[in-house]
């Protein structure tokens, strides 16, 4: 596809040209942050503790109002500067393509375990609602392969119009079954919560049910943590750099809460599992909203939801794949001289997304414990990112050795604390505490450690909110560091 703005290339590819209106902008980023865990992690979540789920709600909600003053700001920066992801960021803001290329080796490490996430949610979805006439192992091959090629061939601006229909899917099958479950199983929501009360009232406080650990302060420090993090999270910038304008961004900013209502049909549904499935355990849990469709509707209907559910992991897969290749095309192959150029680097980058995406499928299928565990620390370790990324877009005195002494701290700090089981440490979440060590070795650094020999001028290397201004059409696209 050739793109717009700019022509084609990496810039074309990764970000659509920068050219996606508020409304594609919308239905990109509403698909990349509903990923799996909307359909099964969400009805999992209820099912097991209750409660403490609506922590996505609350993130998400807030990270739209952090994302309204932020993502304007990081698209400005890039556009000023032709850049196309955080790791391209974070070398200009300090002038090192080598600390680009560790950035994104390590933002690798956190969003694999997304995609393997995503193959074994597709995988569960097919084998699950063909009534095992899929093995699960064909069922992850074939979210794999389909998923790779429509990356490779459409890039953020398919997923953008896959993401329409998905939104369509979607909207119309969580609808549907918001009325059809309780009036089906309880004769109504009254019925339905009158039991959820006298019954299973542990499921509506916090720490929600069983000795889950996930109190109030969890819940806070959550939502806080995860509300910075998804501003700066790789696939969210992705959405941000698409856009045309900065306006665009502002209004989706004021439009995406609205889709957080669909998160509490998953969250009630999985409640209303506890009365209709109540033998599952374990990972069994997150099929408790499938368990309730193919117990009770027709084949047709079945097929129908698991058509939006397979829309509803591709696009964030799709996403999740598109930026780890941008990441590497850009600032880690972009080193080697033979790959330096837009055009070499959009094939770089598609080549990786190829081996991103098979290394996610082989460990699916020889080693899933091991994505697993690393998934424990994708989220609060990416939030690692954010003193080096948005402090040092916004203040000047932050140096290379601040950031990147902060970096290795709060890193550290979160593998230390979640692999050693120490994740809530005294009922707050563990990212917040390493993110606390993060920020203060940062500034201490950065106030008494070496300086910047070679500091460029401010319109370099901050960032600022575009208001009132005009860039020129495809300015900066395709640009280098």
């Amino acid at each position: 596809m050739r793109g717009r703005g700019g022509g084609g290339g990496l810039a074309e590819w990764s970000v659509g040209g920068r050219s996606l209106g508020a409304v594609f902008i919308w239905v990109l980023m509403a698909g990349e942050g509903y990923t799996s865990f909307s359909y099964l992690g969400a009805a999992g979540w209820g099912y097991n503790y209750g409660a403490p789920v609506l922590y996505v709600v609350a993130y998400m909600s807030c990270g739209y109002a952090v994302g309204y003053v932020v993502g304007p700001m990081l698209w400005s920066y890039a556009r000023t500067h032709g850049l196309v992801g955080i790791t391209d960021m974070i070398a200009h803001r300090y002038g090192r393509p080598w600390l680009g290329a560790v950035v994104a080796v390590l933002a690798t490490v956190f969003l694999l375990p997304y995609i393997q996430l995503q193959i074994t949610g597709m995988g569960v979805v097919v084998s699950t609602l063909s009534y095992g006439a899929v093995s699960l192992d064909w069922a992850y091959f074939i979210a794999f392969a389909v998923t790779t090629g429509f990356v490779v061939v459409s890039g953020l601006r398919g997923s953008a119009w896959v993401s329409v229909l998905k939104d369509v899917l979607v909207i119309a099958t969580l609808g549907f079954l918001a009325v059809y479950v309780p009036l089906h199983y309880f004769d109504g929501y009254g019925p339905f919560l009158d039991r959820m009360v006298t019954e299973k009232s542990e499921w509506l406080t916090f720490p929600g049910h069983g000795d889950s650990g996930l109190g109030q302060a969890w819940f806070v420090t959550t939502s806080f943590l995860n509300s910075l993090t998804v501003v700066i999270f790789p696939t969210t910038v992705a959405g941000y750099l698409g856009a045309r304008s900065a306006d665009a961004l502002r209004r989706n900013a004021v439009w995406l809460p609205a889709y957080n209502l669909l998160l509490f049909v998953p969250m009630l549904l999985g409640m209303a599992a506890l009365f209709v499935v109540p033998e599952l355990t374990g990972a069994d849990s997150n099929l408790a909203l499938f368990k309730l469709v193919t117990d009770s509707l027709p084949a047709w209907a079945v097929g129908v939801i698991g058509v939006a559910a397979r829309c509803r992991r591709s696009v964030p897969m799709a996403v999740f794949m598109l930026v780890i290749g941008t990441m590497w095309g850009r600032s880690v192959l972009s080193l080697v001289p033979r790959w330096s150029g837009n055009e070499r680097q959009k094939r770089a980058s598609q080549v990786v997304v190829v081996v991103a995406g098979a290394l996610a499928l082989v460990m699916t299928y020889t080693a899933p414990n091991t994505l697993v565990r690393l998934s424990l620390i994708s989220y609060e370790g990416m939030a690692q990112l954010v003193p080096m990324l948005l402090l040092g877009l916004v203040w000047r005195r932050l140096t290379l050795a601040g950031a990147v002494s902060g970096l290795v701290v709060g890193v550290g700090a979160v593998c230390g604390l979640v692999f050693t089981g120490h994740d809530p440490v005294w009922g707050v979440n563990a990212g917040i505490v390493a993110l606390a060590g993060n920020l203060v070795v940062a500034l201490c650094v950065s106030q008494y450690g070496p300086r910047d020999a070679d500091a460029r001028p401010d319109t370099q290397v901050l960032a600022s909110d575009p208001v009132d201004v005009k860039h020129p059409a495809g300015a900066g696209v395709g640009a280098g560091h």
